[in-house]
């Protein structure tokens, strides 16, 4: 790989800069998001409308004619390249599912704005998803959505029910306004689950009190969470003062937070560009990772610690202090065990008097539809949010799923 001239470097960071400056003063706030994963069911991706149906009527589709539309776009689905060997053919089961990915990564691009397309080609994958789309930027890619997985073993046999995304900072830096909301709309929409999310809070004069006060601050006890010392590791040139990285936490723990010298990243040390960066990287390995962090970055930034709250004073700017704590892990096995309570009753008491309605009454099955649409959840359930029981749903379904026997009855959503 070619490496960029340091021209080249300067310019890309100075249209960083500049793009950042403009999302503070249209959003009110100094926190950025910079990184974001999270995955979805693979069944609640299904294509939309418009990629099955383009431009048609309802009433004009008969039976066959919407069988062969699905089964033509299916087809038409490319295989794939694998580490330059020759194209290997998709089995239908394959393309189905490159379909239902394909139709995310578009519903993606749309929300991060014009700027941003699916690439032509199915790709090899990453981080054990077998393929990808990416997703493009200037003719670079800056995202990509994976699916299917890369082995038979039973633990990455689970990533053939879920769905990918993996958006970089350069696809967060420049993202139309508002992309943060239509992906955290998306996420509830599907039930999805943020895997990572990195909440970014620069200076771009420096830090009032220098780089080194962030030091000072961890010695004196400042970055302590529950009277709990986090780890701490420093990288770079700490003779000198160049390219510093102090990090906070770890990765282990699902919260580490870079402090950085990003004008040294963006425009070399030569430059002596005073920008720092304070980067917070949340993972889901402890917490369940909410929407709304990127609804509201900062109010989440600062609910990291007093110390995180006290760099947003920094920057001149007052949050709603939002933890994630790790004891929200609870709340997740409260929700999924209720909703798995009511899937077993459903499937167990329930559904032989629904399948005998629908069955015998076909005509009825609208308005059906109607009553449930329209009926409240569950008592037990009536606690926790929609997305909160989307997506314990979705894995009591799957448990469901590999519980049944090939000789019983198993609902298919």
């Amino acid at each position: 790989m070619t490496r960029p001239s340091n021209g080249s470097l300067v310019l890309d960071g100075n249209q960083i800069k500049v793009r950042l400056e403009a999302e503070r003063q249209a959003s009110s706030s100094p926190v950025h998001v910079d990184w974001l994963r999270f995955t979805v069911p693979r069944r609640n991706v299904l294509p939309s409308v418009d990629t099955l149906f383009p431009q048609q009527h309802e009433n004009q589709w008969t039976d066959a004619s919407m069988n062969a539309r699905f089964s033509a776009l299916i087809a038409a689905v490319p295989d794939c390249e694998v580490a330059g060997a020759s194209s290997i053919a998709f089995s239908p089961f394959d393309r189905s599912v490159a379909l239902e990915a394909y139709d995310l990564t578009k519903t993606v691009c749309e929300a991060l704005g014009a700027e941003f397309s699916v690439a032509v080609e199915v790709r090899k994958g990453h981080d054990f998803y077998r393929y990808r789309w990416s997703i493009m930027r200037c003719e670079v890619e800056c995202g990509w959505v994976g699916f299917l997985s890369s082995s038979s073993s039973p633990r990455q046999q689970a990533q053939n029910r879920t769905i990918h995304v993996n958006l970089y900072g350069q696809a967060c830096t420049f993202g139309a306004d508002g992309w943060r909301e239509k992906i955290a709309d998306l996420i509830d929409s599907a039930g999805g689950d943020i895997t990572r999310v990195d909440l970014a809070l620069d200076f771009f004069d420096g830090i009032p009190g220098g780089f080194d006060s962030v030091v000072l601050d961890y010695e004196s006890g400042a970055c302590n969470v529950n009277g709990k010392e986090p780890k701490c590791n420093q990288l770079g040139d700490w003779v000198h003062g160049h390219a510093r990285s102090f990090y906070i936490g770890s990765k282990e723990a699902g919260k580490q937070t870079n402090v950085y010298e990003k004008g040294d990243q963006l425009f070399g040390v030569e430059a002596a560009s005073p920008w720092h960066r304070v980067e917070l990287r949340y993972g889901n390995k402890l917490r369940v990772l909410p929407s709304d962090a990127l609804r509201r970055p900062a109010d989440f930034f600062g609910g990291a610690s007093d110390w995180h709250q006290s760099m947003l004073f920094k920057a001149e700017h007052q949050s709603q202090a939002q933890p994630i704590k790790c004891v929200e892990r609870l709340q997740a096995q409260s929700v999924e065990a209720e909703v798995t309570r009511s899937l077993r009753w459903t499937l167990t008491t329930a559904s032989a008097s629904l399948a005998t309605w629908l069955l015998h009454a076909p005509n009825e099955a609208r308005r059906f539809l109607d009553l449930v649409s329209t009926t409240a959840v569950p008592g037990r359930l009536q606690r926790f949010t929609h997305s909160e029981i989307s997506r314990a749903m979705g894995r009591a379904l799957d448990r469901f799923h590999v519980a049944a026997s090939p000789g019983q009855a198993c609902v298919c959503v």
